[in-house]
């Protein structure tokens, strides 16, 4: 199996489709952050960037909650992509990265599915997360360094670190990690390169078909604070999350709020 050290650039960039032969591919071995690396250089980027670690030793989630992470147990990366802009049309951005994480995975013969707004799930626990922050470039387009943590293996000690249940997919953990990168990257760069063109909306039917919690009662939180609650009826065409509740349906944007199953 190859190991973290054993990611290479040149290897990745073998591998990739040529619709994403534009992405620059840096490899290091360790760093704190690979989203933060990239978010303090974009605005001396030339085009495209994927910044890939063996570990992180700061790794981010959403609200800055930290990513545990252990070398070789784990796949991490960032890819810094320019958007044509305004910073609104980029709403629904990390449900198209899922789309393209999710779709990648099942053609590398890993079902998995999606929970709004940017988790991977795998026999209902997380297997995946996607941060996506945002920095406007001199031009007027947009930055967005997309971070992606994938759990490929779940060693006990780190599973007790983290706190709770989460999911791993050995068999990807046995792919050539080059090979594996390059796949995931061509898909990235297709559908970024789509969604700079037509936003979130030509994706809502292949976010709602792998929709995790589709039908289910779910419930919004905010800082422990109940907001909402009803049925998951998937997304629109914004990327925002649809509530079936007892005044109608609701539209949900995603901002900090937390959804969970209502029983848990």
């Amino acid at each position: 199996m190859t190991k973290h050290s054993d990611l290479n650039s040149a290897a990745i960039a073998a591998h990739c489709a040529t619709g994403a032969a534009h992405v620059a591919i840096e490899v290091v071995d360790e760093t704190g952050s690979t989203n933060a690396d990239l978010l303090a250089r974009c605005a001396t980027l030339a085009g495209p960037t994927l910044r890939v670690a063996g570990q992180q030793t700061a790794g981010r989630g959403r609200a800055g909650r930290p990513w545990l992470s252990q070398p070789d147990a784990s796949l991490m990366f960032s890819l810094a992509w320019r958007f044509k802009g305004p910073l609104h049309q980029l709403v629904g951005l990390p449900l198209a990265v899922g789309v393209a994480l999710a779709e990648s995975m099942t053609a590398l013969g890993v079902p998995v599915q999606l929970k709004w707004p940017n988790d991977l799930l795998k026999d209902g626990h997380k297997l995946a997360g996607i941060l996506v922050e945002t920095q406007q470039a001199a031009d007027g387009g947009v930055w967005a360094v997309i971070g992606c943590g994938i759990n490929l293996l779940m060693p006990d000690a780190l599973e007790q670190r983290i706190g709770r249940s989460v999911s791993a997919v050995p068999w990807l953990a046995q792919m050539e990690r080059n090979t594996l990168v390059a796949a995931l990257l061509s898909r990235l760069a297709g559908v970024l390169a789509e969604f700079d063109d037509t936003g979130f909306a030509p994706f809502t039917e292949r976010w709602n078909a792998l929709h995790a919690w589709q039908g289910q009662h779910v419930k919004i939180v905010d800082n422990g604070q109940l907001l909402q609650q009803g049925v998951a009826a998937g997304v629109d065409q914004l990327g925002r999350l649809l509530l079936r509740t007892d005044d109608g349906l609701q539209e949900i944007m995603s901002g900090d709020v937390s959804l969970r199953l209502a029983q848990e």
